[in-house]
């Protein structure tokens, strides 16, 4: 198999490549990171019985950024915990805190355990609530339901 080469870079060389990695992006995106900056967005929160989603979005209603609870490390039941959402709500703040997002508008969905805390985790990470609205889809009586089981 041989031996594994490993290459040593000075401060410099990497400070550089770091540069022109970013110069690359800049110009793949178009717009310079600099008026990228967005303090008014929506936050949407889907909260099911498996896992808690959060998305932000600016007020036409490109993403911005999002973050759940799996993409965390949590699994199984703990994903659709409290805990986690709150969790999932620090990471996107960490995001969010780049573009410059301040005010928001909630949009919650889904009847997990998450739903709450989340919400009162973006307050606590700073952001100003305009308010927060309820979409989770409730039915009016749509197909017939399935007969009931005999064992």
């Amino acid at each position: 198999m041989g031996k594994k080469k490993v290459i040593k870079k000075s401060e410099a060389e990497v400070l550089k490549e770091g540069e022109e990695l970013e110069k690359s992006i800049e110009k793949a995106s178009g717009k310079s990171s600099a008026a990228k900056k967005i303090n008014k967005g929506m936050v949407f929160i889907n909260a099911s019985y498996n896992n808690t989603v959060i998305t932000a979005t600016d007020a036409k209603g490109d993403v911005l950024g999002w973050s759940t609870a799996g993409s965390l490390g949590f699994s199984g039941p703990k994903k659709a915990t409290p805990f986690a959402a709150s969790k999932v709500v620090a990471a996107l703040a960490e995001k969010l805190k780049k573009v410059g997002l301040s005010d928001i508008d909630v949009i919650v969905k889904g009847v997990g355990a998450g739903r709450d805390s989340a919400v009162r985790s973006l307050s606590n990470q700073g952001f100003n609530i305009l308010s927060i609205k309820d979409a989770t889809p409730i039915p009016h009586n749509g197909p017939r339901a399935p007969k009931v089981r005999r064992v």
